[in-house]
């Protein structure tokens, strides 16, 4: 399942976000957004994911082409791309009154027609694989931030994506906890999901990512693979930004 973008421009009023941008994803690889901070890279995560609108260009998610305009939220479409694209967003998003494994059944039982008990054994199954499987009935104001993130990425696996979409998941996590999210990253690398990871840590972006593309005014600045983009980056700004983040 590749994604692909061709010309894809996103404005807010008379500010334009992403200004042509043209990639392609590849399934199965990881790829890594890097690039100052307000270059568009999360607006990029959520027009591939139908949750923003986009006004000009292309998006096609495998089989499905995301409606362009101001109505295509909504449509049957970009539902089924929810269903193959799994996302975790940098602030958690878990329901507080929920326990750690009542946040993971909740979609599936409810979207993919789960029984609960069918539903609670994958949970557990999930749970486990990111290394938390004492937690289950913990609430999520009983977990550290990099456990409710991990639940997070948990919840987003349940619903059995063809890819994950990762918007800054450890950017509000310290050294330690950042570390153990970036681990079950690699891991889920190494079982052929697709990923594409915006993220300011440039130490993932070189160990665990295929390919990496700089982000910036809402252009492409750059790209390629990692040993390229760190160790002999072609443009002056690409430059100028690894410079400043890895001084």
């Amino acid at each position: 399942m590749d994604i692909t973008l061709k010309s894809v421009t996103k404005r807010y009023g008379k500010n334009t976000i992403l200004d042509g941008v043209s990639a392609t994803f590849a399934q199965g690889r990881t790829v890594a957004l890097i690039g100052p901070s307000g270059g568009g890279k999360s607006t990029l995560l959520r027009c591939i994911n139908g949750l923003n609108t986009y006004d000009e260009g292309q998006i096609r998610v495998g089989e499905h082409e995301l409606p362009c305009g101001p109505d295509g939220a909504g449509s049957s479409v970009c539902q089924s791309v929810r269903k193959l694209l799994g996302m975790v967003f940098q602030d958690f998003r878990l329901f507080p009154h929920l326990t750690a494994i009542e946040n993971i059944i909740e979609a599936p039982i409810q979207v993919l027609g789960l029984n609960a008990e069918e539903a609670r054994i994958r949970a557990r199954q999930l749970l486990d694989r990111v290394g938390l499987a004492q937690r289950a009935d913990h609430y999520p104001s009983q977990l550290s931030g990099g456990q409710q993130q991990r639940v997070a990425i948990a919840r987003a696996l349940a619903m059995e994506p063809r890819g994950l979409l990762c918007d800054e998941i450890t950017s509000a996590l310290d050294p330690e906890l950042k570390g153990e999210i970036l681990d079950v990253l690699i891991d889920l690398r190494s079982e052929g999901l697709t990923l594409i990871v915006v993220t300011h840590e440039m130490g993932f972006a070189r160990k665990a990512a295929d390919h990496v593309a700089v982000l910036g005014g809402g252009k492409i600045l750059e790209e390629g693979p990692p040993e390229q983009v760190f160790e002999a980056p072609q443009m002056e700004r690409t430059k100028q930004f690894l410079r400043r983040v890895m001084a």
